[in-house]
């Protein structure tokens, strides 16, 4: 009887930890995270915890992902990587990948340490990192520039009336401010007292500009 309550009690205390630690991206590929690999000892610098191929660590009541090795996995595609959008590190080398589009990328703005392999390119072009390197058989993507910000000014980016932020190599985010709103955040709102107007652009690529007019009003 004790055996049976002792192990209740720990299962509602630890098991929706637990549930949050079974990322799919981990099992991508069979085996473990090794210590001796660049991730390995990434995680170890950070006293994370291992699944699968992944490094995480509990932030609050979250589990994050903050560094992910799916080197020498045989992986002919890479398309979703969502749930490792919170990594810091992440191998992807000794894959016979072709291409990777940027767009599995996005959203990745903690990423600051990328190994590919040496057939493909940084996400967001060379641009987009502080530094890039290749010896013919990985290629290295160092310190993700915030694409708000490169060349030390301002993203041209954005229309007037609105926000810039970074999301992921290449990306951005616009948000129109204060009372503008609609295409390139070009129409003003004289609200009445007591109203909300929220208002809100697409995500933006350096290379490729697309734009939303989102507004909700109550």
């Amino acid at each position: 009887m004790f055996t049976f309550v002792t192990l209740c009690i720990t299962s509602l205390l630890f098991g929706s930890s637990y549930q949050q630690m079974e990322f799919q991206v981990c099992h991508l590929c069979v085996g473990s995270l090794q210590n001796g690999t660049a991730v390995g000892y990434f995680c170890a610098s950070l006293s994370g915890r291992v699944e699968g191929r992944c490094c995480w660590r509990q932030q609050g009541e979250r589990a994050s992902i903050v560094g992910l090795d799916l080197s020498n996995c045989s992986l002919r595609h890479i398309e979703d990587l969502q749930e490792a959008s919170t990594a810091v590190m992440i191998d992807l080398s000794s894959n016979p990948v072709i291409n990777i589009s940027d767009s599995v990328f996005q959203g990745f703005i903690e990423l600051h340490y990328l190994r590919l392999p040496s057939t493909l390119q940084c996400p967001g072009g060379n641009a987009s990192w502080e530094k890039v390197t290749s010896d013919g058989v990985v290629c290295l993507c160092e310190e993700q520039k915030d694409a708000c910000h490169q060349d030390g000014n301002m993203s041209w980016n954005c229309p007037e009336n609105s926000l810039c932020a970074p999301d992921g190599p290449g990306f951005t985010q616009c948000s129109c401010t204060g009372e503008y709103h609609g295409y390139k955040c070009l129409r003003e709102n004289h609200r009445h007292r007591g109203a909300r107007d929220h208002s809100q652009l697409c995500d933006h690529q350096i290379h490729k500009v697309w734009w939303c007019d989102i507004v909700h009003k109550v």
